[in-house]
């Protein structure tokens, strides 16, 4: 993979520090800004477009739902992705990050390792982040309200299908596995459902699957 561009933001100079000195162990990774507040964070991602930002969630003034909102609204920005970073206090703060087009999450103990992968897997535009996680975050907010099945009208039985897996934060390769096609096929599934559904990212297409109660808490 070519050399995946990076920025932080998080309010902690020390934070900040940690991720910069992990993410550039990595030859492909590299972060070429920072900033301490969302605000900034929005200015500093105009200025240098990168693949990637890992934003803090909880800052003062603007926060990091807010910054997200701002830089996914922006057509010159339609490139870049958020990963937030969080703690497993932030439930319902999060959903709504995906909701708003975050590619996903990350734990802020999250392993060296992890962390680099993760930012490959989100640079490569597969699967979500964190499965187990993920699915934590979304059971929560499939729960807090009724199911909206009139989301799936249109989609084909296989359709249906792909969906149900990608809402189970499976990759290109697991779903095949799982639906015995192959990664490719998986793939262009994948960009079917995002131009029927009208989503942004695999991110929203996972809250599409738990708001249409295609897949419910607990399963998969």
């Amino acid at each position: 993979m070519s050399e995946i561009r990076v920025v932080l933001v998080d309010d902690q100079h020390l934070v900040r520090a940690g991720l910069r000195a992990l993410l550039e162990r990595a030859p492909d990774i590299t972060v070429v800004g920072e900033a301490g507040d969302g605000s900034t964070g929005v200015t500093v991602v105009r200025t240098h477009r990168p693949d990637i930002v890992l934003m803090d969630v909880r800052m003062p003034g603007t926060d990091g739902l807010q910054a997200t909102r701002r830089i996914l609204a922006e057509p010159a920005l339609s490139g870049v992705q958020v990963i937030m970073l969080t703690t497993f206090d932030d439930d319902e703060y999060l959903f709504e990050a995906i909701r708003a087009g975050a590619a996903g999450f990350l734990l802020k103990d999250t392993t060296p390792d992890a962390l680099r992968e993760a930012v490959r897997i989100v640079a490569g535009g597969d699967a979500l982040l964190s499965p187990a996680v993920t699915r934590r975050v979304l059971a929560a907010a499939a729960r807090s309200g009724a199911a909206r099945p009139e989301r799936l009208v249109g989609l084909t039985d296989r359709e249906r299908d792909v969906l149900a897996q990608v809402g189970a934060g499976r990759s290109n390769a697991e779903i095949g596995s799982v639906l015995h096609i192959s990664p490719d096929t998986a793939r262009t599934y994948v960009g079917r459902l995002l131009g029927k559904l009208d989503a942004r990212d695999r991110s929203q297409l996972v809250v599409i699957a738990y708001e249409s109660g295609l897949v419910r808490p607990g399963e998969h």
